[in-house]
């Protein structure tokens, strides 16, 4: 499974995004299913919301619940690993959504991911050495 972030679910969402076309063309492109995190989730549900309006969130909740992708259950026993997450990246600042992920890389024992969030991920090492493998490509200059 592939973990996906926040951006690449607006990107897909959003047909004037910048990603956009890399967005479609790598679900397109899987072969396999996406993974998430129930932060992500509502993340993504918040920004379709505010930049795309309603109808643009209710797909995306709709698509949720028919279970389009596998949701990681976070839960309290991850907690301390959160933390410990979000104080070592405290100067990007990592949040709940990004520190969800890693814990998530860390439970499938990889780092694949399709991710808008170059600098974040860029930076992020799950099992505090592993680079993430971003599967979404780089805007060309």
């Amino acid at each position: 499974m592939v973990i996906a972030d926040t951006g690449f679910f607006f990107g897909l969402a959003d047909r004037n995004d910048s990603w956009h076309d890399r967005c479609v063309a790598a679900y397109r492109a899987l072969n396999e299913g996406l993974v998430t995190t129930w932060p992500v989730v509502t993340e993504a549900a918040y920004l379709i919301a505010k930049y795309l309006g309603e109808s643009y969130r209710q797909r995306f909740l709709e698509q949720t619940f028919a279970e389009s992708f596998t949701l990681f259950d976070i839960g309290t026993k991850h907690g301390t690993r959160i933390l410990e997450l979000s104080r070592r990246y405290s100067d990007l600042p990592m949040d709940l959504a990004d520190a969800s992920l890693v814990l998530l890389a860390e439970h499938l024992g990889h780092g694949r991911i399709l991710s808008t969030d170059m600098r974040d991920f860029g930076a992020y090492r799950w099992k505090n050495h592993a680079p993430f493998e971003n599967l979404l490509p780089a805007e060309e200059k």
